[in-house]
């Protein structure tokens, strides 16, 4: 990586660089609801970790830390909607910021940390290189049309 690299989570006023940012994350319809960002900030043990450069937000993801009943009632957390700015990509940005929800989430005692990962983003071996695994567990996914 050739630049300063921070990582901080994302406030109410990083808004319109996360909105833009999901936007090179989503298949769907295009991101624009400043509102739905701030509710996931405001959500209980929920952060969006993002990685900065002197070019602003070039990575970033949700943390979601849950709370849990066995494992000795310790938490686990699950890492959504993980994306690097493409013109950033491959980098060591998103690794920054990856490393960045696994402290957060081993420094809460989470007992694991699972993500999703689509098919066909190919993002597997990004995943396993930072510590991941598919062997214990079979994701999936149930959809509302």
């Amino acid at each position: 990586m050739s630049e300063d690299c921070r990582v901080r989570p994302l406030a109410a006023a990083d808004s319109d660089a996360a909105l833009a940012l999901y936007n090179e994350l989503t298949f769907g319809p295009p991101v624009s609801d400043p509102a739905a960002f701030l509710s996931v900030l405001d959500h209980p043990g929920t952060a969006v970790l993002g990685a900065f450069t002197d070019t602003g937000l070039v990575a970033m993801l949700t943390l979601h830390l849950l709370p849990n009943v066995t494992w000795s009632a310790r938490p686990y957390a699950l890492i959504e909607n993980v994306v690097t700015r493409g013109d950033q990509q491959r980098r060591g940005f998103g690794r920054r910021v990856m490393q960045a929800a696994l402290e957060a989430a081993w420094d809460a005692d989470a007992y694991k940390v699972m993500l999703l990962t689509g098919q066909k983003r190919g993002a597997r071996g990004f995943y396993e290189s930072v510590g991941f695994s598919a062997e214990d567990k079979h994701a999936m996914v149930a959809r509302r049309p």
